[in-house]
Order: structure tokens, then sequence, then C-alpha cells
């Protein structure tokens, strides 16, 4: 009888082990792997939405960098532009400045020549008096023949 009283005991025992298993063990331990499973599944969640931002984070800023790239080339293509324009300024302004000095030059060039004209008509007119001085061996007045002397000088 020993053996079925020991194995009587035992099944007691193992019932026994079983319910406070079941009441102390079994609850938290089912709760604790739920529990973890729930903070996996949200943790692998939040590196996926941590990956989807991460990607477009990056295209969005390889956007900015095109973007950037393109107002650098525009910016390069104004300054270009605006310093082509500025030496057309200058070229026109320095050809305009060459002109006023080309028409002032030959408004001096003028001006001598004209009083190198009168200073050879001055001369002509004396060279014509002492030649006619000359031959007709007698003073020629000046202010009686100075009419036709001008005469002379202009058709000079």
């Amino acid at each position: 009888m020993n053996i079925n009283f020991t194995l009587i005991g035992q099944l007691i025992t193992f019932i026994v082990f079983v319910w406070f298993c079941k009441q102390y063990v079994w609850a938290p331990i089912i709760n604790a792997l739920a529990e973890r499973r729930t903070t996996i599944a949200d943790g692998l969640a939040a590196a996926d939405k941590g990956q989807a931002a991460q990607a477009e984070g990056e295209i969005q800023a390889g956007k900015l960098v095109e973007e950037a790239k393109g107002q650098a080339t525009e910016i390069l293509n104004k300054a270009e532009k605006r310093g082509s324009e500025i030496v057309s300024e200058a070229k026109n302004e320095a050809g305009e400045e060459g002109d006023r000095i080309l028409v002032a030059a030959r408004a001096e060039i003028d001006t001598e020549v004209s009083k190198a004209k009168e200073s050879l008509r001055a001369q002509v007119s004396e060279l014509a008096i002492a030649g006619a001085q000359q031959i007709l061996k007698r003073e020629v007045d000046e202010k009686a023949h100075a009419d036709l002397l001008n005469d002379l000088a202009a058709k000079l």
C-alpha cells in the first residue's frame, strides 16, 4: 500500500503544484511574454517608421541640394550677365568719351587751321606789299589798299 499512498500523495502534491503555478506563476509569465511581444512589436514599428523617415529625409535633402545647385547656377548666370552688361556699358562710355575727345580734337584742329590760314594770309599780304614795293620802288599805302589785300587773302 505504500506505493498507492505514495502515488496518491505525489498526485495531490502535483495537483497543488499545478494549481499554485496556474494561480501565481503562469499569469505573470504570460503577461510578461505578452508585454515583451508588444514592446518588440512597437520597437520594430518604430524602427520601420524611422527608416521611412530617414528615406524621406534623404529624398528631401537631395531635393534641397538640387534646388540650391539650381539657385547657385542662376546666381552665377545673373552675375555673368551683369558682368557682361558692365563691360558693355564701359565700352559704350569709352566709345562716347572717345567720340567727345575726337570732336573736341577736330574742333581744336579746325581752330588751329583757321589761325594758320589767317597767319598765312597776313604773311602773304606782307609779301605782296613787299613785292609791290619792290616793283614800284615806292611805298604802298596799306590803308588805301587794305580792301584789295583782304580780297586777295580771301581768294587764297
